[in-house]
Parts: structure tokens; sequence; C-alpha cells
């Protein structure tokens, strides 16, 4: 492997890691919220995003513990899955890619992927269900706004993990018949 591919490599894995600690950030200040929201909703204003749904609380707690629900769960499963990927890039071994674990780790990435931009739908069409009864506000597009991107980019990181699969099975192959 040449000097320059490994310094992309590990410029793109220091990258991967400032992405996790920035995810990791705002799914801790998304979790400080819902509970200041719940026991202390004066704070709100000084808090993380300023995500005040007290209104929506108000008015219908199973709508206020449905959004607040996707917007966590889809927040942390952003931060998992850099984390898987923080993974990977520290344990792959460069000069031999086609093993079980990069296979199963990038199957791992495709599924959370897929369930990022899953979620990320189906909460988009709860809130736009939800803005016909005025409950929500229209701050919070910005956590679903981009479900398109996570699913097609799911699917892409699929078939690539397919490929590995199928590069590892033909690897095992050749290792046994030398």
């Amino acid at each position: 492997m040449s000097k320059t591919n490994n310094f992309v490599f590990w410029g793109l894995y220091i990258v991967a890691w400032m992405i996790f600690v920035g995810l990791c950030i705002e799914a801790g200040g998304l979790i400080v919220n819902f509970v200041f929201s719940l026991y202390r909703p004066e704070f709100i204003h000084n808090l993380y995003q300023k995500l005040d749904l007290i209104n929506m609380y108000q008015s219908s707690k199973l709508a206020f513990f449905a959004v607040y629900s996707f917007i966590l769960i889809i927040s942390i499963l952003k931060a998992w899955l850099f984390y898987t990927v923080t993974v990977l890039m520290h344990k792959m071994d460069l000069s031999k890619p086609f093993s079980t674990f990069v296979a199963g780790q990038i199957s791992q990435i495709s599924y959370y992927t897929l369930s990022i931009g899953f979620l990320s739908c189906i909460a988009r069409q709860l809130v736009e269900n939800l803005k016909h009864h005025g409950f929500v506000p229209d701050n919070l597009n910005q956590f679903w706004a981009d479900s398109q991107a996570f699913i097609l980019m799911g699917a892409v990181i699929y078939i690539i993990a397919t490929i590995f699969k199928k590069g590892v099975d033909i690897q095992n192959e050749n290792d046994l018949t030398v």
C-alpha cells in the first residue's frame, strides 16, 4: 500500500472519529433536552437546539413521546453507525481486506444505514400527519430531512457488503486449494 493511500485512510479514520464524537454529543444533548422537557420545561430555551415541544406534550402526550422517540432513536443510530465505522477502520488489515470481520462490519453498517433511512421516512410521515392536527412545530424536519439519502446509501453499502462476502468466500476457497 502506498504512503498516499495510507495517509488518506488515516485521515478518513480521524474524520470518522470526529463525526462519531459530534453525533454522540448531539444524541446526548437530545437526551438531556428530553429529560428537561419532562421535569423542568422552563430551562429548554437554554438547552441544545432549543427543541421545545412542551406545547405538544401538553396537547398530546402520545404524539410527544412518539416524535421524541423517533428523534432519539435516529440520533442514537447515527452515532452507533459511526462507531461501527471507526471499529471497522481500526481493526481492518489493509493488506488483506477480505476477511469475515470486514464483511460482517460492512453488513452491519448497511443495516444501520437502512434502519436510519426507513425510520426517518416513517417519522417524517408521522410529523406530516401531526402537522394537520396542529401539534408539531416546523423545526423538526432537520432530524429526518436526509431519509432518502440514507436509504440509497444503505442499499449501495449492502451491495458492497455482498461483494465482500463473496470475496471472502473466494479467498477462503483459494486458501484451501493451495
